[in-house]
Parts: C-alpha cells; sequence; structure tokens
C-alpha cells in the first residue's frame, strides 16, 4: 500500500472494507470518482522546478511540501548520513532569517513542520492556514539555497545526530537487527547502508562535506513543490513563480545505476545485542515497480503480504499468533516503491514457549502453501477490499495526499500512478500470486537474520527518549 503514516481508524477502515465487498468491490469508481473532483494541477518553472497542486475546500488549512530528489541511496561509502545530517542544517538558519526564526514565524502563525529523510528523497512540510501559505512559501524558498550554517554550528549539531542513532539504533535490538539485515542482505545497493548513516562515518564527517551536498542537490530543479488544500491552483502557481522562480538552477549530476550483483545463495547472520526477548528477520529479493519484469508483478507480491499478515484475520496473524501462538507478532511487507529493487520481508517475535527456528519454520511452509495452492476468490476478494479501503481511506487526509503526490514524483514513478492504484490491486489474480510467490520467495534470494539476546546489564537506567532538536 502506497501509505507513509497510517492515521485511519481500525474500526472505520473495518467498516469501509465491508462495505466495499457489499458493494462488490467497485472502489475503483470510487477512486475515479475522487480523482475526478480533485485532479492534480501539474506546473514547471523556467528554473526546472515541478510545482503539484490539488485543491482540497474541505477545511481553511493547505499542506505544503518541497521535495529533494536526494536521500541516503545517493551516498557513498565513507559518506553515509550526509542527507540526513543536511536536514538537520536546513533549520539552523539563513542569512534573512536568522536561527530559531524559522520556528518562531511558523509558530506565530499556527503552523505546524517538520522533515524527514528516506533512502530516495528528502522532504521538508509545513501545515498551515490557507491564507497564509505565503509565509511558508517565502521560508522554504529562502533555505533552498540560503542556509548559512557556521562551523562550530555544524559540530554541535553532528553530536546531536550521534546521539540520535545512538538512541534510536545502537540502544534498540530490533533495529540493530534491522541495520545488519540490511547490511547483508545487499551487496552492493546502496540500500544497505542506514538513513542516519554508520557512526565511523559521522565520526568522520566535516563541515566542507555537508555544504558540498548542499550546493550539488539543493536546487530547485532537483526539487517539486507540492501544495494540497483549500487553495486555488492558479494562484499557488503565480506564488510559486514569486518566491521560487529567481532561484537559478543547478548542474545536477546523473546518478550511477549500482544495480544490486545476483544472490548466490541463502545469508544467514546472527546478532548478539543485549534484549530482553529474541527477534527474526526474512528477506527476499524482489523488484520494484520500475524494475518489474511484468507490470502486475509488484502488486501481486502487494497483494501477498496482505494475504499474510494484512489484518487480524490474515494467515500468518491467525495461525501463529493466534492459532499456534508460537509467535507473539509478525509482519510482512513488500518494498517496491523506491527507485531501486528492494525485498518482501518478514519479522517476527517468538513466544516465550516457542524458538525463532520454529516461528521461521511455520512461515515457510505458509509460503509453500502459496505456492502449492492457490489462493481463493473469497479470500483474495476480501484482501483486496482491504487493501484498496486502506488506501482509500488514507486519501481523506490532505496530508497523505500531498506526501503520495511527492513521493511518487520523487522515486521516479510519477504522481499519475496513483490514479492507477486500485485498478491494479483489483486486477491481481491466484494465479499471479501464486506466480510471483513461486518466482521471488526461494532460498537463494534469502537472507535470515536472528537476534540472540544477550544478558541486559542490571545496572543500566532506561532513559526517556530525548527530543532531537533541529
Amino acid at each position: 500500500m502506497i501509505t507513509f503514516a497510517r492515521t485511519s481508524l481500525h474500526l472505520s477502515l473495518n467498516l469501509f472494507t465491508i462495505l466495499l465487498l457489499s458493494i462488490g468491490l467497485n472502489s475503483q469508481a470510487l477512486a475515479d470518482d475522487i480523482a475526478k473532483a480533485s485532479p492534480v494541477h501539474e506546473y514547471n518553472l523556467d528554473n526546472g522546478m515541478k510545482i503539484l497542486v490539488k485543491q482540497d475546500k474541505r477545511a481553511p488549512i493547505a499542506a505544503m511540501y518541497v521535495w529533494y530528489k536526494v536521500g541516503s541511496s545517493y551516498e557513498h561509502e565513507g559518506s553515509t548520513g550526509l542527507s540526513h545530517m543536511l536536514e538537520h542544517m536546513m533549520f539552523k538558519g539563513t542569512e534573512k532569517h536568522p536561527k530559531g526564526e524559522f520556528e518562531r514565524i511558523l509558530a506565530e502563525n499556527g503552523a505546524k513542520n517538520n522533515a524527514f529523510t528516506s533512502q530516495d528523497y528528502t522532504a521538508y512540510y509545513e501545515i498551515i492556514a490557507s491564507d497564509r501559505l505565503n509565509v511558508a512559501m517565502e521560508l522554504e524558498s529562502d533555505r533552498m539555497r540560503g542556509v548559512v550554517v557556521p562551523p562550530e554550528e555544524f559540530k554541535k549539531e553532528l553530536e546531536v545526530v550521534k546521539e540520535e542513532r545512538r538512541w534510536r539504533t545502537e540502544d534498540k535490538p530490533t533495529a540493530m537487527t534491522y541495520e545488519q539485515f540490511q547490511a547483508a542482505a545487499f551487496t552492493n545497493s546502496p540500500y544497505r547502508t542506514p538513513v542516519i548513516g554508520w557512526m565511523n562515518d559521522l565520526n568522520h564527517m566535516t563541515y566542507e562535506d555537508a555544504r558540498a551536498w548542499y550546493k550539488k542537490w539543493y536546487a530547485p530543479n532537483n526539487a517539486t513543490l507540492v501544495v494540497v488544500g483549500d487553495i486555488e491552483p492558479d494562484a499557488v502557481y503565480e506564488m510559486a513563480k514569486q518566491y521560487f522562480g529567481p532561484i537559478e538552477k543547478s548542474e545536477i549530476a546523473k546518478t550511477k545505476p549500482r544495480q544490486e550483483v545476483k544472490q548466490l545463495g541463502m545469508r544467514h547472520i546472527t546478532v548478539k545485542v543485549p534484549a530482553e526477548v529474541p527477534y527474526m528477520m526474512m528477506g527476499y529479493k524482489t523488484p520494484s515497480i520500475l524494475t518489474a519484469e511484468e507490470k502486475w508483478e509488484p502488486y501481486a507480491l502487494e497483494v501477498l503480504a496482505s494475504i499474510l499478515t494484512g489484518g487480524d484475520s490474515a494467515r500468518l496473524v491467525s495461525k501463529l499468533v493466534r492459532g499456534k501462538e508460537i509467535a507473539s507478532s509478525i509482519s510482512a511487507s513488500y518494498e517496491g516503491y523506491g527507485r531501486l529493487p528492494d525485498l518482501f520481508t518478514f519479522s517476527a517475535t517468538p513466544t516465550k514457549a516457542s524458538s525463532v527456528a520454529e516461528v521461521k519454520k511455520a512461515i515457510e511452509a505458509e509460503i509453500e502453501t502459496l505456492k502449492t495452492t492457490p489462493v481463493s476468490q473469497e479470500e483474495l476478494e476480501r484482501v483486496k477490499a482491504q487493501t484498496i479501503s486502506g488506501e482509500i481511506y488514507d486519501r481523506d487526509s490532505i496530508q497523505h495526499q500531498a506526501s503520495l503526490l511527492g513521493f511518487l514524483e520523487s522515486v521516479g514513478l510519477g504522481y499519475k500512478l496513483m490514479d492507477d492504484y486500485v485498478k491494479n490491486i483489483s486486477a491481481v489474480t491466484p494465479e499471479q500470486i501464486q506466480a510471483v510467490a513461486k518466482k521471488y520467495l526461494v532460498e537463494d534470494q534469502m537472507t535470515f537474520a536472528e537476534l540472540v539476546p544477550q544478558p541486559i546489564d542490571p545496572n543500566k537506567k532506561k532513559q526517556p527518549e530525548p527530543y532531537f532538536e533541529r
């Protein structure tokens, strides 16, 4: 499902799913109606900046995002963490708006804002009253090229990022397992490196590194402006011309393919860190929408993930968590919306009465069942309805709409893909699900990671989560 943060209420979503089933899964018509009622308006500035605007007048607010096509997958060995570090630096002030002014001005205008870095992009957003959109646009345009950070401020913020890494990864057993799992699953794909960066690279990161990264990637012709809300599309375009139009474009370097080499057999790693309970991850190499041999394969893989763990009635949840009670938690997910091929992953925590080996064996048995026995039409329709209803329900949020538009554009899929999502999910057949299970969920393409808990220092006190101020 092409979602970011799941904010829908579980009960409401179930009722919506039941409604779709009762009307014969006629959700494509519903999605078409939504698209027709509020089309996406596309504009382009002379400096190469793309602008996507979608009107939604249900509340007098606007969600504005600026997306840059750069993330951790653009980094090379020795430079990991640069994109995330730069995200922090973007809040440290410009010549026009010194440190603290950005947040103060937005707070005075009742706006909320934040930013996030991923493997393929970095995004900055403001949720603001629609009649004050110009405030957010002026601030974002100013820091697109105008960030000024003294070297001593850079050093201070770098220590903040290191502490963030310690808190979010090194002190979290499952996060450490995930990081080691990714590094083992990929040989040369940049998806093997953590977004926050390796600690050794952070220790050797310099002020000059960050300034060069900023100059290289932060430009209008490497950015997409997305605005969704109670606005007039043409007025937004004119406002964007005023604030972003004068910024000169840059020469954006073409990225190397960095295609992952073929895996030649199963990989198995053990992670030993202080932890209370064991944990496991399994991942199979799968194509992205951009790289799939057949257009339908990614959608079949997405439906397959929902069949396994998409709700309380899903196979692994009903059988392993509630039935046999050998797993206290379990999930399956397909990551196919990036600019590079990724993984179909399983993660699980065994109960005290079971083991990682027992859970792994049970998952593999379910995979074999999928390969040998086609999914029933009844189960497939239920899962499709659940998957589609979740996506349509999420699109009720203007923030989700803005996220979806910018995300699809930034990874190279194009925002128009969202219009075909329901149709592509609806078209998945039992034979296609069986085909992708046989083709991709095979041992030679699998990486397995097991967390083996080590004793926890009884003298180490649990610290409250720190606030990582940008």
